[in-house]
C-alpha cells in the first residue's frame, strides 16, 4: 500500500510582482526540492491552493509532475469551497500522473455530517479504485471539527489516509489508535510535533519550513525513525525556534517567500491580499537565522 514517508514540505506556490503564477521560479524550487524531500504536497495552505482558480491549480500540478519526473510522490491539495471543482482538480490529479489527492473540509459555510460525507464520496468515486485520497483535518481554515465517527465511515468507504493539521496530540493519537494500520496512513500536518507524533508511531510529517530548510528537517525526521529521541529531542527544539523566527514575517506562508529570498533558492511573491514581508522583516529574519546558525 502506498503511504507518505519522510519530509513531504507543503510546498509554496510562487508568483511574480503581478500575482501571476511564476513558472520560472516554480520549476526552480521544485528541483531544488526534489534532492531533498521525500515527497510534495502542492496547492494546500502553504501553497495558496485557495487563492488560485481551478486552471492555475492544474498548472502548477502539470509542472510539479513534469519537473519531478518520478523522483518523488506528489500529493495534489484539491480541496475547494465546493463539491464540483474539487472533483474537477482531484481527477486531473489522477490523470496528470500525481500519486495522490487531499482536500481539506469545504470551507467558508460550516457543513454538518452529512456534506461533509457527500464531499469526500464523491472524490472517492472520481478516481480509480485504490487511488490515495487523503483528508487533510484543518479545523482552523476550513471553520469547522470533522468527527472520528466520520472519518471511520469515509475509511471504510475507500478513504486512503489523514493529513492532521489540528496540532493536537492527544487528536494525532487517537487518530493513531483508531485510525492508523497498514492499511490507513495517518500523517502529520505540522513540524512542531515530529517528536510526540513518531513516538506514537508517525512516519511522514508536512513541514512548512521544509520548502526552506529541508536538510535539518530531514535530520529530525531521520533521528526520529532511528528512535535516537534524545538527539530528536534536541533538533525538535531548534526546529521550533525557527518556527518562531517564521512569525517575524506576521505569518509562517509570508516568511517562507522571505526566506527563500534569504537563501537564495529563489524570489516570488506571495498573491495577494498577502502582503509580501517588508524589507525589515527580512532584515529581521536574516539577523535571527544568522543568530540560530543556519545560514
Amino acid at each position: 500500500m502506498f503511504k507518505l514517508q519522510g519530509v513531504v514540505p507543503p510546498m509554496i506556490t510562487p508568483f511574480d510582482r503581478e500575482g501571476e503564477l511564476d513558472i520560472a521560479n516554480l520549476e526552480r524550487l521544485v528541483e531544488f526540492l526534489k534532492e531533498n524531500v521525500n515527497g510534495l504536497y502542492i496547492c494546500g495552505s502553504y501553497g495558496s491552493g485557495p487563492l488560485m482558480n481551478v486552471e492555475e491549480r492544474k498548472k502548477v500540478a502539470e509542472v510539479c509532475v513534469k519537473v519531478v519526473s518520478g523522483k518523488i510522490p506528489i500529493i495534489a491539495h484539491t480541496g475547494t469551497t465546493n463539491t464540483r471543482d474539487t472533483v474537477e482538480l482531484t481527477r486531473h490529479a489522477e490523470k496528470t500522473g500525481c500519486d495522490g489527492a487531499a482536500a481539506v473540509g469545504p470551507y467558508y459555510f460550516h457543513h454538518g455530517k452529512d456534506g461533509v460525507l457527500a464531499f469526500y464520496e464523491a472524490m472517492l468515486e472520481a478516481v480509480s479504485p485504490g487511488y490515495p485520497i487523503y483528508l487533510y483535518h484543518n479545523p482552523k481554515f476550513s471553520g469547522y471539527e470533522i468527527s472520528l465517527e466520520v472519518i471511520k465511515r469515509l475509511k471504510d468507504h475507500g478513504l486512503h489516509g489523514i493529513k492532521d493539521a489540528t496540532f493536537d496530540i492527544l487528536k494525532f493519537a487517537t487518530y493513531m489508535r483508531e485510525l492508523g494500520t497498514d492499511e490507513f496512513d495517518v500523517v502529520l500536518g505540522t513540524e512542531s510535533m515530529w517528536l510526540p507524533s513518531r513516538a506514537l508511531g508517525a512516519e511522514a510529517y508536512i513541514p512548512g519550513l521544509g520548502n526552506v530548510f529541508p536538510e535539518i528537517c530531514g535530520k529530525m525526521w531521520q533521528e526520529g525513525m532511528d528512535n535516537d529521541f534524545e538527539a530528536c529531542r534536541r533538533t525538535q527544539f531548534e526546529v521550533n525556534q525557527l518556527r518562531e523566527v517564521m512569525y517575524l514575517a506576521r505569518s509562517t506562508q509570508l516568511a517562507v517567500y522571505a526566506m527563500l529570498e534569504i537563501r537564495d533558492v529563489i524570489q516570488a511573491y506571495p498573491r495577494s491580499p498577502f502582503v509580501p514581508a517588508t524589507e525589515e522583516e527580512k532584515a529581521n529574519i536574516r539577523k535571527a537565522l544568522d543568530g540560530l546558525g543556519i545560514l
